[in-house]
């Protein structure tokens, strides 16, 4: 009590303001700031301090409820903000915690100000707190880091099938700390996201479209040309291979690529897009890469070709190109044909084998 009248006298100007030494020596200087006057001037003295003092806190209060006010307003309008543009649920809750955490903050340290208590020291405080904690945490800080680079730069998303840090999986949840992985065996795996944001992520849910690679293995002496003819028309028949290829009139600049090597897909520009005409089907389409400048086209036709002659088989490569989605389902239905077909058709695979020639026998002398 008595350091607030010692408080509530320095506020009034009329006093000299003596600093407030720690433990029972404020009760000193509090006896000293009173020392001189009458009693009906210390009387007046405090009261018109603790007016001065009830005027600071009925600001405070009335600042605190219009601060609270704006910041729920704020969060309100970044929430819907970012409801609009379909952000990720994971990046938009943290944004908001991140927002209204720092406007509270400013908040109380201006209210702090406003009861006369000096904001400095409350602000180095919690600077040395800030650090020591940064150095006790200092990998957690930098899982956290990497959540924020994640979440904003998007390199996967909840869905996604990636293989990253030894893990193969579909992405279940992007938290703040860490990521988890369901693998294909349905095993959690909980991933920190301080590894991820630095290092290498395969994506493979990144682009629509995936080329599929065979390689057949057939006996020397089949005919090529209908070994590879009865391989497209397997291929042609699975509606999930992508056969469609733009004409020369569709794409003049367009060079044709050898053996099916396409390029995948570069979506375009939020300009064109919203403005320019779009007559590009889904298959064929063709960008222009930002970086090169070079043309990229998505959908060709199936490709067979003599890929190598081993030491026991012909291996002919198979390329063609399919949806991402139907990758797996068509590399294991086609094996399934060519395993079950082509030996119907009169193509047989080779066992591995090996010629040997004896020479004829030395005659024995008697």
């Amino acid at each position: 009590m008595i350091t607030l009248i010692a408080k509530i006298f320095a506020q009034t100007g009329d006093v000299p303001i003596v600093p407030l030494p720690v433990g029972a020596e404020k009760g000193k200087a509090a006896f000293e700031a009173l020392k001189g006057l009458s009693f009906d001037d210390a009387i007046t003295k405090i009261a018109n301090g603790m007016v001065s003092f009830a005027f600071r806190l009925v600001i405070a209060i009335v600042v605190f409820y219009v601060g609270k006010f704006i910041i729920r307003k704020l969060y309100t309008l970044i929430r819907g903000i970012m409801m609009r543009h379909h952000m990720e649920a994971s990046l938009t809750t943290f944004v908001l915690s991140l927002v209204r955490m720092v406007l509270y903050f400013i908040l109380i340290v201006t209210i702090i100000g406003i009861l006369g208590i000096e904001t400095s020291s409350f602000l180095a405080i919690f600077a040395s707190a800030g650090v020591a904690i940064g150095m006790a945490l200092s990998g957690t800080l930098q899982n956290f880091a990497g959540g924020v680079l994640i979440m904003l730069l998007k390199p996967y998303k909840v869905g996604d099938f990636i293989d990253a840090q030894g893990y193969t999986g579909t992405v279940k949840a992007i938290q703040i700390f860490h990521t988890v992985i369901n693998t294909t065996d349905n095993k959690a795996i909980i991933v920190p996201n301080g590894g991820l944001s630095t290092g290498t992520i395969n994506n493979y849910s990144l682009e629509k479209y995936r080329r599929v690679d065979w390689t057949v293995a057939l006996s020397y002496g089949i005919d090529y040309e209908a070994a590879s003819a009865q391989i497209l028309e397997m291929l042609n028949e699975d509606p999930r291979v992508l056969r469609a290829e733009r004409s020369d009139s569709d794409t003049p600049d367009v060079p044709k690529s050898a053996g099916g090597e396409v390029q995948p897909e570069v979506k375009r520009g939020w300009w064109k897009r919203v403005f320019g005409k779009s007559t590009a089907t889904d298959l064929g389409t063709t960008e222009i890469d930002p970086v090169a400048g070079l043309p990229r086209v998505v959908g060709a036709p199936p490709f067979v070709g003599l890929g190598e002659l081993a030491d026991s088989s012909v291996n002919l490569t198979v390329r063609a190109w399919t949806r991402a989605e139907d990758y797996w389902p068509l590399f294991y239905e086609m094996n399934k044909r060519f395993y079950k077909e082509l030996p119907a058709k009169g193509f047989s695979f080779p066992f591995p084998q090996l010629d040997v020639h004896f020479d004829s026998p030395l005659p024995v002398k008697d």
